[in-house]
């Protein structure tokens, strides 16, 4: 006959923080994607309603940024090379989608995480999909100048560089934060992605190939296909109520 404790094993010490997401329901990221996603359509939809009709103030602010910007281009010829550098080859929606790529196959080869990788590859070509498309439905016209640092093909609004590095950017932080990257790898990825998403939308006004509206649509529709596709992702855990595990 076995020997019972006379004595309750040692509980942890209770925690002082919040309880677990599994503890309170749908899970915080579902439940933040989809408060971010309603906040992010609706000024998205404002600030295109605005631009298509050309709301007069918009259009005003958007003409006082623009010709500033060209004149300090134009003056300054050493610091609007380095601009197209950075937005022909670093932060270019081709750069962007092959970094893109490179993660996807990283998860595969090391994770085996092929619904994450497709998750991934699909949200960024659906984001290049809504670019175009809201671009011709728009049809906003590129700004004009008789002495042009730059040229850029396609209607103005919104911003493709700005709208493709806000979506992957902002679904490689997420994917790194999900699967508890380490202090140092996440403030560095954070550093980077901040630089590459303001970085880009700066040199697009600089160089005079768009508006400063269109860089703030490409910010905002990016934004807004990231929390869509968060909510993809946790949806269905999110129906079956099970607590936050990584995907295969």
């Amino acid at each position: 006959m076995r020997d019972r404790p006379t004595t309750p094993p040692p509980q942890p010490p209770p925690s002082s923080g919040a309880p677990p997401p599994e503890a309170s329901g749908s899970p915080p990221s579902h439940r933040t994607a989809a408060r971010a996603a309603v906040a992010l359509g609706a000024c998205s939809v404002l600030l295109l309603v605005l631009v298509a009709v050309r709301w007069h103030p918009l259009v005003t602010l958007d003409g006082d940024i623009a010709r500033t910007a060209h004149r300090w281009a134009v003056r300054d010829r050493a610091l609007t090379q380095a601009c197209r550098v950075l937005t022909d080859w670093v932060w270019d929606p081709l750069t962007m989608r092959l970094v893109c790529a490179a993660a996807a196959g990283w998860l595969v080869w090391r994770r085996a995480a092929w619904w994450t990788a497709l998750w991934l590859a699909v949200a960024v070509a659906l984001a290049a999909i809504v670019q175009q498309s809201v671009k011709a439905a728009v049809g906003r016209p590129r700004p004009v100048w008789p002495d042009p640092v730059d040229s850029a093909h396609y209607a103005a609004f919104p911003s493709g560089h700005a709208l493709t590095a806000t979506v992957v950017c902002g679904l490689l932080l997420w994917l790194l934060r999900r699967r508890g990257a380490g202090r140092a790898l996440w403030r560095t990825a954070v550093a980077a992605a901040v630089v590459s998403v303001a970085g880009v939308g700066v040199t697009r006004v600089w160089l005079g190939v768009h508006w400063a509206s269109d860089v703030l649509g490409g910010w905002l529709f990016g934004a807004l296909l990231v929390a869509l596709a968060v909510l993809v992702y946790e949806w269905p855990r999110h129906r079956r109520g099970t607590p936050a595990g990584r995907r295969g």
